[in-house]
């Protein structure tokens, strides 16, 4: 369905979300992060960044609000991921509201907005009975809105792969109540996978098994079971390879084996993305939260925590003008 490059993106901040809290450190340097994505664009325009907002309760708002003005007064507003995870009962109205406002304020300056990050995912955003809900109303809403501005952004939303921590039933609950509307107002379905992180180690020849799998399961499987069609493009919108220790075996994940498994990983993607109409990769992401740590969370950057890169840096730039758009 598609014949031209994929849209590359990064994660250009530094906190990470864990099961458990956030994974921090130094404060982000907006000066170096501005330099590091230029490096990586060369002299092309192939490289958005991607961050996220995350709605808790209505008066998150102003927060919420003075975070986009930093990222849009930094040039960092491309791609935006708006998180549901309220802590008390639903507010629809509130939710809603404050998608449209995102929309009609920074909608001129953004490229796409996905409601919700990773709702079948059920200790996130899945853990609440409400999320599908909050997710069709919320891409509709969106996507009203969109029309009504006369913009061009494009709406979606995010899901991780099947896995035993997944909402029962979720694909098939998107089909009940999303309806001919909710398809409609699509233009694209999120993807967050990780491959050779959370799970035993793999070798890297078995790297572009893996990927295909999880790609082809949400394309031929799960888009079907929610009756979202083929047009609707996939996006990677989150994938990386952290190095410090694994987990699994205490070994050390070297620097040299990130940057070949992001050479395997984005290749295939490219390989498959006319088959699975797939348009996006985005990287996560620029820099580590903390290179003294670690731990799985800390070392998932293509950059250390001072912005020196490593290997990976220089291969996620060669393949941006290599494979781009």
């Amino acid at each position: 369905m598609t014949t031209s490059g994929l849209t590359f993106g990064i994660y250009p901040l530094s906190v990470a979300g864990t099961p458990t809290g956030l994974a921090v450190g130094p404060k982000d340097d907006y000066d170096k992060i501005g330099k590091a994505l230029q490096l990586l664009r060369g002299n092309s325009n192939r490289l958005v960044p991607r961050n996220y907002l995350v709605y808790t309760k209505p008066d998150s708002e102003p927060g919420l609000i003075s975070f986009v003005e930093r990222l849009l007064h930094s040039g960092l507003l491309g791609d935006l991921a708006i998180g549901w995870l309220q802590t008390a009962d639903i507010e629809m109205d509130e939710w809603l509201a404050f998608i449209r406002k995102i929309v009609r304020e920074y909608g001129p300056h953004m490229t796409s907005l996905q409601i919700t990050n990773e709702p079948n995912l059920s200790f996130m955003e899945g853990s609440k009975p409400y999320t599908r809900q909050a997710l069709v109303e919320g891409v509709i809403a969106a996507k009203e809105e969109v029309l009504k501005c006369g913009l061009q952004m494009k709406i979606g939303f995010g899901s991780v792969p099947e896995s035993p921590v997944s909402v029962p039933r979720f694909w098939a609950g998107l089909a009940e109540i999303g309806g001919s509307r909710f398809v409609n107002s699509l233009d694209f379905v999120g993807h967050n996978f990780y491959v050779d992180v959370f799970e035993e180690p793999l070798a890297l020849s078995d790297i572009p098994a893996s990927v295909e799998r999880i790609l082809r399961d949400l394309r031929q499987n799960h888009l079907v079971e929610a009756g979202i069609p083929a047009s609707v493009p996939i996006r990677v919108t989150e994938n990386g390879w952290p190095t410090g220790q694994n987990p699994f075996t205490n070994e050390e994940r070297t620097y040299d084996h990130q940057s070949a498994v992001l050479d395997k990983v984005i290749r295939t993607v490219y390989q498959l993305r006319e088959d699975l109409h797939i348009t996006h990769y985005v990287f996560f992401g620029l820099r580590d939260p903390d290179s003294s740590k670690p731990d799985l969370f800390h070392q998932f950057g293509m950059m250390r925590d001072d912005y020196t890169p490593k290997p990976a840096f220089s291969v996620y730039q060669w393949l941006i003008q290599e494979l781009g758009n």
